[in-house]
């Protein structure tokens, strides 16, 4: 279900029983199109998201980790000047659409009474946060700015006039005046079409909520067309937050419509439901975005390389015709008496091979000698480049799986990975230190791996990229703990903080490698363990390779479910 105007008055609910008399205590803009501002209320912090991403805009309280930036945004230093200590008086929406308004009192530098209203607008592309006065309807500053040149209808700039979305011609359903419904049930037997006439007369329903209404009034004629609309607008006042996986992935305020078979899970609230459904879509999003030079900076090696490697190996294959060369050097000195100066091929008795004739082609500008010592010389060059080409062969191979490693990292990389990736390709020589280190004077700080911890309270390391590894298994790590690995795949150091680990969290650990590496959608993935002390790194090679001895082998079928709960 999309965060449409129903599911958005279903969510005001939820944040007015949570924080409505709340105090913001900080102000902070993680991302470039999402703040969130911590409310604490009943000695309780809640950190309230507001998202304009094109693709994922919502409100709700999240618990997932984020970071701040070194340098505050504009925008950020402009709430924290209005709404620093503000008290959230009213949470309102606009009609059933999905727009929601945030009332604060605040006072000004002179300690008059400053209403300010903050709008978060989801729709899209279109999506905003927008801070206004409430006294003089004047915009103090928003999240994008949008001129005349960009709309027409509404300038989105600071000192601008605030104006609201444009109304919608259609009915409010939390206003009455729903009896239309028994009308087009009557009139649209077909659940596709009787969709649409629900979106069409309706505010707020997205075509996923049509459906799921039509549904319900197409396959269950228990209750009248209105007592349905009627259960479904109170699942909106006492939302029901389902999560559903059969077929497509979805959400919803109502299990309305639903098989118990299709609701996999039922959520506390709206906002563990949203964390649950957005996190690993917007986490991959923003690495996507955010790691766009890095990502083709990798691809870009990635087929150099494998370019350069078809060469290498097509060259290779032409060695194979050397003896041939030497052979037909030898057969023109054998018979140089036949050879005349300016013949341009001549066919030669093969006593290699049972004298049956082979031709050998001439050049009508050399002598005789000339031409045999011609192939010699062909001869000799294929031989002595057989040894440069398998060295070349070797090295390409290894960067080639080096960057397929580094691609795999970024696949699971957090936002605050980049950064070491980011480093390690400028170690390398793969991005232009320099114009870096200008713009960024400090040294940068390689992040610390993820922790887990087993089911038997053992901690457990996992690096996310090679810095990380490199600096876990040979840094930090004691010699007696033990280390894993998915066996000949990209993945991660995991490494078991303890001796003497039990079997169990061998195998959780064991999960951990086979789920962080590039066989993570595999099943029966080997993965190597032994202890760190038998772990050393050869001169000269890339960040994060190792190598190892003695080592034993686990088998697992990587799963979700058991990182999300070492997780906790």
């Amino acid at each position: 279900m999309a965060f449409d105007g129903m599911f958005t008055h279903a969510m005001i609910q939820e944040l007015k029983n949570t924080l409505l008399g709340g105090r913001i205590t900080k102000i902070s803009q993680p991302y470039q199109n999402e703040v969130i501002l911590t409310i604490r209320m009943n000695r309780k912090n809640y950190p309230l998201l507001l998202s304009a991403h094109p693709n994922y805009a919502r409100i709700q309280i999240t618990e997932q980790p984020y970071k701040n930036p070194p340098t505050p945004t504009n925008f950020t230093m402009t709430l924290r000047k209005y709404l620093d200590n503000a008290k959230l008086v009213d949470i309102k929406q606009l009609e059933n659409d999905r727009v929601v308004y945030l009332s604060f009192e605040t006072r000004n530098e002179i300690g008059d009474k400053l209403p300010l209203l903050l709008s978060i607008e989801i729709m899209n592309r279109y999506s905003n946060v927008i801070l206004i006065n409430q006294q003089s309807k004047k915009i103090i500053d928003t999240i994008k700015h949008v001129g005349l040149d960009q709309n027409r209808y509404r300038t989105l700039l600071p000192g601008a006039t605030y104006r609201k979305p444009p109304k919608q011609d259609k009915i409010n359903p939390f206003n009455g005046e729903i009896e239309i419904i028994n009308e087009l049930v009557k009139n649209y037997p077909n659940r596709e079409v009787l969709s649409k006439a629900i979106q069409s007369k309706f505010q707020g329903f997205s075509k996923t909520t049509a459906l799921q209404l039509a549904d319900t009034l197409h396959i269950d004629d228990t209750f009248s067309p209105i007592e349905h609309f009627n259960k479904l607008l109170e699942n909106a006042d006492n939302p029901i937050p389902s999560f559903k996986t059969e077929g497509k992935n979805d959400f919803s305020f109502s299990n309305l419509g639903n098989d118990i078979k299709d609701v996999s899970s039922i959520y506390p609230t709206l906002s563990m439901l949203l964390d649950h459904y957005y996190y690993e879509k917007a986490t991959i999003d923003r690495v996507h975005q955010q790691g766009a030079k890095l990502i083709h900076i990798v691809n870009r090696e990635l087929k150099k390389n494998r370019n350069k490697l078809k060469k290498l190996t097509q060259e290779l294959d032409n060695t194979k015709y050397a003896d041939e060369y030497k052979i037909k050097g030898e057969l023109l000195i054998t018979y140089l008496y036949q050879v005349k100066r300016g013949m341009k091929e001549i066919t030669l008795p093969n006593y290699y091979n049972n004298d049956i004739p082979i031709k050998i082609s001439l050049s009508n500008q050399l002598g005789p000698s000339q031409n045999a010592q011609k192939y010699f010389k062909k001869y000799q060059k294929l031989k002595n480049s057989i040894s440069y080409l398998n060295k070349q062969i070797l090295i390409t191979k290894n960067e080639i799986s080096y960057f397929e490693e580094i691609q795999s990292q970024i696949e699971l990389a957090q936002v605050e990975d980049l950064a070491d990736i980011q480093l390690e390709l400028m170690n390398g020589g793969y991005i232009n230190k320099n114009n870096h280190i200008k713009k960024n004077k400090r040294r940068p700080k390689i992040n610390s791996p993820e922790t887990f911890w087993a089911t038997d309270g053992t901690k457990i390391s996992v690096g996310k990229n090679n810095l990380q590894n490199e600096k876990l298994t040979l840094h930090t790590a004691n010699r007696n703990d033990y280390w894993l690995h998915a066996k000949n795949v990209p993945g991660s150091h995991v490494i078991i903080h303890t001796d003497n680990p039990s079997e169990e969290t061998l195998l959780e650990a064991a999960n951990l490698a086979a789920f962080y590496s590039k066989a993570r959608n595999s099943s029966n993935v080997p993965v190597d363990y032994v202890q760190v002390r038998k772990i050393r790194k050869p001169n000269g090679t890339k960040p994060g390779y190792v190598i190892y001895e003695g080592q034993k082998t686990l088998y697992v079928t990587p799963k979700k479910e058991i990182v999300d709960k070492l997780n906790k």
